[in-house]
């Protein structure tokens, strides 16, 4: 009687020693789960959070006041010297990229023809500026369907303005050129800008801290995009005899996979 009491104490000790150990490793777990869980909720939060931040920076260097007052100084001369139909022309035009702009910079992507509408309105209106000091040529090729491919907007022309302004405008006498191509292979878009100016500082120290803080957040974006879509982003930039070339090049985003960015 006594042996079979003792087996039943022995017995009973360890069911509540595997009860308290299993009890612990469960509360362990779930107290690991909900730091995680928490962990990435502060992550997502401080992602969010930053790519607003970048956001608004990129409106901001967008809405450049050089360059508004400068287009629209440019839209005025040619209504007293020139046309007043032409002018009425680049005024729709600057109309047209501001609200592009302001419609789009809150948002994390956008269809390529879009971007390349405001792209193209941004080349139109320097180029009535500068008239012949430079030239350019916009092409997204046919393999790239610029309504179902879809990128991050306001990427592009900060690196065209930092080429227009340290290479194109301060390069010797007439002739420069700037190609734009907007190429697939693949399952990656690559956007490659080519040009023939020579590098300077801009000899506006304002302008020149303007155009750097341009690049800077283009590429700050693009790597807060880039780590959250796992777009495999890339920015390369080279330079020989024919010329300078900057070459951008991210996973090809159609209009099916946009649920997934959040399209």
């Amino acid at each position: 009687m006594s042996f079979c009491f003792d087996l039943f104490n022995a017995a009973g000790w360890q069911y509540w020693l595997f009860f308290l150990l299993s009890l612990t490793l469960v509360f362990i777990l779930f107290r690991s789960r909900e730091s995680k869980l928490k962990k990435d909720v502060a992550k997502e939060i401080s992602r969010q959070q930053a790519i607003i931040h970048l956001e608004m920076h990129a409106f901001q260097a967008q809405m450049n006041p050089h360059f508004i007052f400068n287009s629209l100084n440019a839209i005025h001369h040619y209504i007293l010297t020139t046309s007043t139909d032409l002018a009425s022309l680049y005024l729709t035009r600057f109309a047209r990229l501001m609200r592009l702009i302001i419609r789009n910079c809150n948002k994390e992507w956008v269809n390529l023809e879009e971007d390349v509408e405001a792209l193209e309105l941004y080349l139109q209106l320097e180029q009535l500026r500068f008239g012949p000091q430079f030239d350019y040529q916009l092409e997204v090729l046919p393999s790239v369907s610029q309504q179902l491919t879809f990128v991050p907007p306001l990427l592009i022309q900060p690196y065209v303005q930092d080429v227009i302004w340290r290479r194109l405008l301060l390069r010797p006498g007439k002739g420069g050129m700037l190609n734009i191509t907007i190429d697939r292979d693949g399952d990656t878009i690559a956007v490659c800008i080519e040009d023939n100016g020579v590098h300077h500082e801009a000899p506006d120290l304002d302008q020149q801290s303007y155009l750097n803080k341009g690049i800077t957040i283009a590429v700050e974006r693009l790597q807060v995009i880039n780590e959250k879509y796992h777009i495999q982003a890339k920015i390369a930039e080279e330079e020989d005899l024919t010329g300078h070339r900057i070459k951008i090049s991210m996973l090809h985003v159609n209009s099916r996979m946009m649920p997934a960015y959040g399209g």
